[in-house]
């Protein structure tokens, strides 16, 4: 009985064996006679980027700052005699135009020419005294000459040159009396030796007034100055005058700002350095001398350089011709550039940074003229990425560094 079942398992592993090797078989003749896939290749898409030509720098470099227009020469008015306002001037008020030599108040001048008028009296007696000792000496020498000859020689009482010498210090003295008394009363005008503007006036009519009493406020119109803040990186690209020499350099200067609501352009010169560092900053400070601000002498029509004015300058620096200037959006971190290279690809290149500014960065030894660099921010970067330079709304900015002869821009352009 164990024999027959042992007999019929057998049989059913046999049969089970040989249908899994005809499937087995079977399966690979199907596999064999399928078709083979077509292939496609996988073509990656470009991405679309922004980028400029890197341009060769001409001209110097222009080092930017900032300022406030201040006067070069202001003056306090104050009373160096005392008494009452009798006479105001219609131009000693706020923003009055005067020129030099011009009365712009009067203090009442009765006293001083009443003392004028006394000390010239007392010159006069004592001149007049004066010629008498002086004659009498002459008759006292003429006698004593007579009478004793080229014998003896007289004394100075015999003379009277003790009395001659009295006489000549009074009339020194009434002669300092006289010019004390003119100038007290060239004092009760109040004049100025500038053409300037009134920046406040702080007496009126009528008013009485003592030496040191302060009258007002002017400048002069002939100079304006603007001090310019200027880190230790900014003066390595600049040539200074030296404190303390003459005749150094005087970088010219362009200022510009916003007066009245008008743009206005205006020409100046560094004239000097203040010398220092200051603690606090650790800036130094260039002073940019300006040329008739309000346009009094010159007539332009240009917009005036207001005192008190904030303007933006621009400092013409060093040669900076040779080196490569691209816009500042084009360097990436760790001073590199993204560059389109001859098949189409991103490139990543590092570069020698030689400044760097808000707008505009120069490189040197790194990039050639008319190499294409990318502007647009990628998010991954990847060196061999497909890239394609948008072809509309080209970027072109304006990179080129203005030479020097640029900086006499006129006033009446202020584009």
């Amino acid at each position: 009985m164990k024999q027959k079942n042992s007999g019929k398992t057998l049989i059913v592993i046999a049969i089970c064996l040989a249908i899994l090797i005809v499937a087995i078989g079977g399966f690979m003749l199907l596999a064999k006679s399928r078709p083979t896939p077509e292939t496609r290749e996988i073509n990656q898409a470009a991405m679309l980027v922004d980028a400029v030509e890197a341009e060769e720098a001409a001209g110097p470099f222009m080092i930017e700052a900032q300022g406030t227009v201040r006067p070069v020469t202001q003056t306090r008015l104050a009373a160096e005699v005392s008494g009452a306002i009798v006479e105001i001037s219609s131009e000693f008020v706020a923003g009055g135009f005067f020129e030099a030599g011009d009365t712009l108040a009067r203090i009442d001048p009765s006293d001083y020419e009443a003392a004028l008028l006394q000390a010239e009296a007392e010159l006069a007696s004592a001149q007049a005294r004066l010629s008498d000792e002086t004659a009498r000496s002459d008759q006292a020498r003429r006698d004593w000459e007579r009478l004793h000859g080229d014998s003896r020689q007289p004394g100075d009482l015999v003379l009277r040159l003790p009395q001659v010498a009295e006489a000549s210090a009074a009339v020194q003295a009434a002669e300092a009396g006289v010019l004390r008394a003119r100038r007290n009363l060239d004092r009760t005008e109040i004049r100025l030796p500038y053409d300037g503007l009134v920046r406040s006036r702080e007496v009126d009519l009528g008013q009485y007034v003592s030496p040191g009493t302060n009258l007002g406020v002017t400048f002069s119109v002939q100079t304006a100055e603007v001090r310019l803040s200027l880190s230790s990186q900014d003066l390595a690209f600049l040539d200074l005058p030296t404190p303390g020499r003459r005749g150094d350099w005087q970088p010219p200067v362009m200022l510009r700002g916003e007066v009245a609501g008008q743009q206005g352009i205006w020409e100046g010169r560094v004239i000097r350095t203040e010398g220092v560092v200051d603690e606090n900053t650790r800036l130094s400070y260039a002073v940019v001398e300006v040329d008739d601000p309000y346009n009094l002498r010159s007539g332009e029509s240009r917009v005036p350089l207001q005192i008190g004015s904030f303007v933006q300058a621009e400092i013409q620096g060093r040669d900076a011709s040779g080196l490569i200037v691209l816009p500042r959006q084009a360097l990436r971190q760790d001073d590199r550039l993204y560059l389109v290279d001859d098949q189409g690809t991103l490139e990543i290149r590092p570069v020698e940074v030689i400044r760097s500014t808000t707008d505009r960065v120069y490189l040197q030894n790194s990039v050639k003229a008319g190499d294409p660099v990318i502007i647009t921010a990628i998010q991954a970067p990847i060196p061999g990425l497909a890239v394609q330079i948008r072809e509309t709304e080209a970027v072109e900015p304006e990179l080129r560094v203005r030479p020097a002869a640029e900086l006499a821009v006129s006033a009446e352009d202020p584009s």
